[in-house]
């Protein structure tokens, strides 16, 4: 069984974020692995080590503030869970705030959870737009796409991106990387949502669920025909591949 932990659903969900869980649990079922989902909103209980996978969507200034709270007090368990593999997918607002902090443009530094070591600062225009990164996952090369929209300009420092920009602006706009991978996590500007355009990444995710439970064996592969015409589609639409 792939237990998967969808947190604050009802507040983190920018961009049809909540399109990443229905990917992962409809390709465990494709294939006859039992899955299930755990959505965990403000006060509930949550035992973090019992999760296979852990997602994190994208919200607007306001829905993060109304989290931080409830979050900062599940930080040392996460943390816990993080060190022990846990597979983890955060997704813009998400994803900066598993970092040091966030430095707004008057200089006031709002702290994160401070479980990866980077940070973020508020930059003086929107990224905004589609993007294309190209992932390298063990021996597979692959271009993913989706659509970024935030003003922060996240600064990883030595850390792995998850990709390489090809269009678009990335982590700042500027060092040409974008997400960054740490443990099994894989923090993302990417909304879209991320994973029904890009299954390569998907099924890793599931992949490293799976190893963790101590099963090695090589997924059922998938008719990913319609899902990979939507990712050339954008790759297209933004002059890359030309098919």
């Amino acid at each position: 069984m792939i237990t998967i932990c969808h947190l604050y659903p009802e507040l983190l969900n920018l961009y049809g974020d909540r399109g990443n869980i229905i990917t992962l649990v409809r390709r465990c079922e494709w294939r006859g692995l039992p899955v299930k989902v755990r959505e965990v909103t403000i006060g509930d209980s949550i035992d973090f080590s019992v999760m296979d996978i852990l997602f994190l969507g994208g919200g607007s200034d306001r829905e993060q503030n109304i989290i931080t709270g409830d979050l900062e007090r599940r930080a040392a368990e996460l943390n816990r869970a993080i060190d022990l593999g846990l597979v983890t997918l955060a997704i813009c607002g998400g994803y900066q705030l598993l970092g040091q902090f966030y430095r707004t443009l008057d200089g006031q530094e709002i702290p994160g959870l401070g479980l990866i070591d980077f940070h973020t600062v508020a930059g003086p225009r929107r990224l905004v737009g589609n993007i294309a990164i190209e992932i390298r996952l063990g021996d597979k090369l692959f271009a993913a796409v989706g659509f970024e929209n935030h003003s922060g300009q996240t600064f990883i420092g030595k850390l792995p991106s998850l990709g390489r920009v090809l269009r678009g602006f990335g982590n700042n706009g500027a060092d040409g990387g974008e997400g960054l991978r740490y443990k099994n996590v894989f923090g993302t500007y990417l909304h879209g949502p991320l994973l029904p355009k890009n299954p390569e990444l998907a099924d890793h995710l599931i992949g490293l669920a799976l190893k963790r439970q101590g099963i090695n064996d090589e997924l059922k592969p998938l008719d990913d025909a319609f899902e990979l015409r939507a990712n050339a589609a954008m790759l297209k639409r933004l002059g890359i591949y030309k098919k």
